[in-house]
């Protein structure tokens, strides 16, 4: 009878179309994977096993499977709308349930964990004195508490002081006369306490080739003296490069409550003397005031970044992605999750860009990747195969209902 094919045909295309509805109703959920429904045909066997019939008695779903291929990747205004680039899924912890997603956009909750719109937790490796505990997994947190100062140490930097400069006498030098000293630089040095303070270097030629350095700190010369006494020396070759150079730290009081004095050196390795105009753009030093947390961005290992209004960065953490041999073995849990099994494997952990796992993007999204115009014309089909079943078993009622009428 054509009645059992007929509706193992009726339940496969209904199933088909619940598939294929649900793949359309998540079209626009970010980071969810299309299912796809597989079937396969049913025998009766004897009772040797065997297959009785050449005629089948109809069909059943025998899998549905979800495609984990890549998504769409969107722009985002959002710093931790994350999206995976390849391979992996975020871990996400619910009270210690761990989970895993595709679905990377997250917001930071009251006490700066990173959670998604569920309240799991994102989980990577902490920082613990700026670096990466690459150990144990734990929810990641955003410290947003004040980046400490960092005393100045030294002033680094070659610069170029030109050959042509008239020479004087350091003797004579006067921090408030330009007219004895041949070239100034300003750069500004921060004590214990992320206190500024402004250092004047001063370059005096006092004979061929030959360049005394005086300075001042906070307006007042150091070390104060008369005679002036220079904090360095320079001597040039006939080439205007490698010169010898003699320097002394500068020490400079702090009366703001610092460490006093705060004690820098002068490292001008590199300089040089040529006919061309004084040039220090690459003077620089090693401190920084405190600084407040103003931004943060995810990079493509997963380090998160902070920026602080100081100028500087640190990494505060850094996420962790999870990867499974069996990806259809994994239980989808809804909310955009799915949850490990024995079918799956176990989760193989590690960070972003390495091990065969994708790259993260910041300030993007993984969009869903069912293809719409696809989904439409497979329901269009599916709707044809549930006539088609139905029309089935109508020409067997008929066929009966000819048997029935026979005299």
């Amino acid at each position: 009878m054509a009645f059992q094919q007929g509706l193992s045909g009726l339940n496969a295309a209904s199933k088909s179309i619940e598939v294929i509805g649900n793949n359309v109703a998540n079209a626009s959920t970010v980071g969810f994977k299309q299912s796809r429904a597989e079937f396969a045909d049913v025998y009766a066997n004897s009772l040797g096993g065997g297959s009785a019939s050449k005629i089948g008695i109809g069909t059943k779903i025998a899998a549905v499977t979800q495609q984990f291929t890549q998504g769409n990747i969107s722009n985002s205004t959002n710093p931790l709308d994350v999206a995976i680039n390849g391979n992996g899924f975020f871990r996400m912890s619910d009270n210690g349930t761990i989970s895993y997603a595709r679905n990377g956009q997250f917001q930071l909750d009251k006490e700066g964990f990173i959670q998604n719109a569920s309240g799991q937790k994102l989980t990577g490796y902490a920082v613990v004195n700026g670096v990466v505990q690459s150990g144990a997994l734990t929810e990641l947190q955003i410290d947003a508490s004040d980046l400490a100062p960092r005393a100045s140490t030294s002033i680094t930097g070659p610069l170029n002081l030109d050959s042509r400069a008239e020479i004087k006498s350091a003797a004579s030098f006067n921090l408030n006369d330009p007219t004895t000293y041949s070239h100034a630089t300003p750069i500004e040095v921060y004590d214990s306490q992320g206190n500024s303070h402004n250092v004047q270097l001063y370059y005096i030629k006092t004979a061929a080739n030959q360049w005394s350095i005086m300075a001042s700190a906070d307006g007042v010369q150091t070390p104060a003296g008369t005679p002036p006494t220079p904090v360095g020396s320079m001597v040039f070759t006939g080439s205007g490069l490698n010169p010898t150079i003699t320097t002394n730290p500068l020490s400079i009081p702090v009366t703001t409550g610092g460490t006093s004095p705060l004690t820098i050196t002068l490292d001008l390795v590199g300089s040089t003397q040529y006919a061309n105009s004084f040039n220090e753009s690459d003077l620089g030093q090693d401190g920084y005031a405190a600084g407040r947390l103003s931004s943060f961005s995810v990079g493509a290992d997963g380090s998160i970044l902070g920026r602080y209004s100081n100028g500087q960065s640190a990494v505060l953490g850094q996420v962790a992605l999870a990867n499974f041999r069996n990806l259809n073995g994994l239980q989808p849990l809804g909310d955009n999750l799915w949850a490990e099994t024995s079918d799956s494997g176990p989760p193989i952990v590690g960070v972003a860009n390495s091990g065969g796992l994708g790259v993260l993007q910041s300030y993007r999204v993984e969009e869903s990747n069912v293809d719409l115009t696809a989904e439409l014309v497979n329901m269009i089909t599916a709707q044809r195969v549930y006539q088609a079943n139905a029309q089935t078993i109508k020409t067997e009622d008929q066929i009966m209902q000819t048997l029935v009428n026979l005299r």
